[in-house]
């Protein structure tokens, strides 16, 4: 007969079958201080394995972020030189007064995009974390009224696609033939006692 150490020795789900093992009155995960180690280990090797996807999102967050962030500052990049371009027309049209407006707001949008440019995401989600907090009222106020503005942007474009919920003008008063209810002969309205049923 074979010793039962030997032949499930490298067996990791066997457990420990030695003189801990079911010969000696044990159970196959083991008993006492073996047990308690299979247990920190297992639970070891999930935290590890969570922390390890908790940082691969955190990593994949982080880059949408940073693509989020170059596309806002090309974005204002565009904006800011649509600004100085029409500058020049409103300085034909309105006076040279009211062209450096535009061009101090252009050359104030692209310095913005600048400094974004020039941060890293965690430093712009720590001046926004601090920003809340020393201005609660203020960023719950913006929050509020983007999305107010996000809300109306929506349902203007959903009015204007003409989606099926939205009211038509060309609607009559009228009830169609889908909206008339049909009903059997003496179904849904009751008998008055002035009137006998046959």
């Amino acid at each position: 007969m074979t010793d039962e150490t030997t032949s499930i020795s490298g067996d990791p789900l066997a457990g420990n079958m030695g003189a801990t093992g079911a010969a000696g009155g044990g159970t196959e995960g083991g008993t006492g201080a073996e047990g308690a180690s299979f247990t920190r280990s297992a639970s070891d090797t999930i935290r590890e394995e969570a922390s390890k996807y908790a940082d691969q999102a955190k990593e994949h967050i982080l880059g949408f972020a940073g693509t989020g962030k170059e596309r806002a500052t090309s974005a204002l990049d565009e904006v800011a030189e649509m600004m100085r371009t029409a500058a020049g027309d409103v300085d034909a049209k309105l006076g040279a007064q009211y062209g450096q407006y535009a061009r101090t707001a252009a050359d104030g949008i692209a310095g913005f995009a600048d400094s974004l440019r020039g941060k890293e995401v965690n430093e712009l989600l720590d001046e926004a974390t601090e920003f809340v907090k020393k201005s609660p009222a203020i960023a719950v106020g913006t929050a509020a009224a983007l999305g107010f503005v996000l809300a109306r942007v929506i349902k203007s474009g959903i009015e204007a696609s003409g989606t099926p919920g939205a009211a038509s003008p060309t609607t009559s008063a009228t009830p169609s033939n889908d909206d008339r209810k049909v009903e059997p002969a003496g179904v849904g309205t009751p008998a008055s006692p002035d009137t006998t049923q046959s």
